[in-house]
């Protein structure tokens, strides 16, 4: 039962959007999971979805599924590229992972229209332009 889990906080780690390259056609931005922590996690789950009101109908995406075996200390992994067209939606990333037989998770939500130039900054461990949530 729920109850039964443990309340295991998420600390030190971080869902981010990227931006990746820049044209004067397009952007291409990519989602990164960083484990700010100084330990490894281990069997990193990650489901991805967008959903929201688009003109005056509800959106869903498709959910996706990513499986991550590690991420070591003070480094990151990609997660997936991310549309600019979905930016207008709630991005939703719910994580799961472990560290040695203890499971955390935690949602991470971008509201819609939130990444935006103005809410920029400087990526730590990518050292790239974006917007984070820990």
């Amino acid at each position: 039962m729920k109850k039964d889990l443990p309340d295991n906080n998420v600390e030190d780690i971080a869902i981010a959007v990227a931006l990746e390259k820049e044209s004067v056609e397009s952007k291409i931005w990519y989602v990164y999971v960083i484990n700010l922590k100084d330990v490894q996690i281990e069997n990193v789950l990650i489901t991805s979805k967008g959903y929201g009101e688009k003109n005056g109908e509800h959106v869903k995406t498709s959910v996706l599924r990513h499986m991550i075996p590690t991420i070591e200390p003070g480094a990151f992994a990609l997660i997936e590229p991310i549309d600019e067209a979905t930016f207008g939606l709630n991005n939703e990333y719910w994580l799961s992972y472990y560290i040695g037989k203890e499971i955390f998770d935690k949602k991470f939500i971008f509201l819609p229209e939130s990444i935006v130039e103005s809410n920029f900054i400087r990526l730590p461990v990518l050292n790239k332009p974006g917007v984070m949530i820990r």
